[in-house]
């Protein structure tokens, strides 16, 4: 059975060491897969963007430098040529995909070996949790002094995601936090030490210390009226009332009942009787 140091949360180290899964942790240390895994690891960080001119792609070059013979020097064709200064590139770099792949099982063996390879040399240390109340590269800083890190590359994995602590250890250049699920085979071997913590091996983390719970910010003055605004009771439309009559202008009613009272009395009186031609 393979032990590790054991550190509490403040950073004091306990009497007892921890023990490590004896399933995972049996001391295989595969050499020539981890170095596998490196190259694979390498390979695909390139993009392979390199290039360089043959003598085709080279600008110029598309008359004979001098006639073939009578000049007493070697025969050129182009001034272009490889052996020309500011000729083409024989066997150059052309752009080209390194993507490497490597069966899963074999990845997994190279990322056991590595965590292996740590534990055995003493260089793996298990905390028994990492709480950050908010993003501090202080404190990350103090933490790895408390465990005697400082001065090396340190390799810190989370049970689960913990953002605060991989924010708190960004800023330090030879800091990198990452989950333990997601570490891989160079991860580990790029690191001098490496800081678990102990959910990451026994599954179980403790509730309430990787997730912070913020207290709620008070309102601005201009939110709270929108907010008292917004729960008022919406009040009832107006109607709209009549459109007044301008004073200058006449109502449409006004002549019809002049008509009215002209027809009335044009009405009442007889029409006279009409004239003979004799009379």
């Amino acid at each position: 059975m393979i032990e590790a140091p054991h550190y509490s949360a403040a950073g004091a180290r306990r009497d007892s060491p921890f023990a490590l899964p004896a399933d995972f942790f049996d001391g295989t240390v595969h050499e020539p897969v981890m170095h596998q895994a490196v190259r694979a690891f390498l390979n695909n960080q390139r993009q392979g963007t390199h290039q360089t001119k043959t003598r085709s792609f080279v600008s110029g070059g598309n008359q004979k430098p001098w006639k073939q013979k009578g000049t007493g020097r070697a025969r050129q064709g182009s001034t272009r040529a490889p052996h020309w200064r500011g000729g083409g590139i024989v066997f150059g770099p052309h752009p080209r995909d390194y993507t490497t792949d490597i069966p899963r099982k074999v990845r997994q063996l190279a990322r056991r070996s590595a965590l292996n390879a740590r534990a055995r040399e003493g260089a793996l240390q298990v905390i028994e949790r990492l709480v950050f109340r908010e993003p501090k590269t202080r404190q990350m800083a103090e933490l790895l002094g408390k465990l005697g890190v400082e001065e090396r590359k340190v390799l810190v994995l989370t049970a689960a995601h913990n953002a605060n602590a991989y924010l708190s250890g960004r800023n330090l250049p030879n800091v990198q936090v990452m989950r333990y699920a997601d570490a891989s085979a160079y991860d580990v071997l790029w690191s001098d030490a490496v800081i678990a913590e102990e959910g990451a091996f026994t599954g179980v983390v403790p509730e309430g210390d990787l997730v912070e719970v913020e207290a709620p910010a008070t309102p601005s003055p201009t939110k709270k009226r929108r907010a008292k605004k917004a729960a008022a009771p919406a009040k009832p439309a107006k109607k709209k009332a009549a459109p007044r009559a301008k004073a200058g202008g006449k109502s449409s009613a006004a002549p019809k009942a002049k008509a009215k009272k002209a027809s009335a009395r044009g009405g009442s009186k007889k029409a006279a009787p009409k004239k003979k031609k004799g009379e």
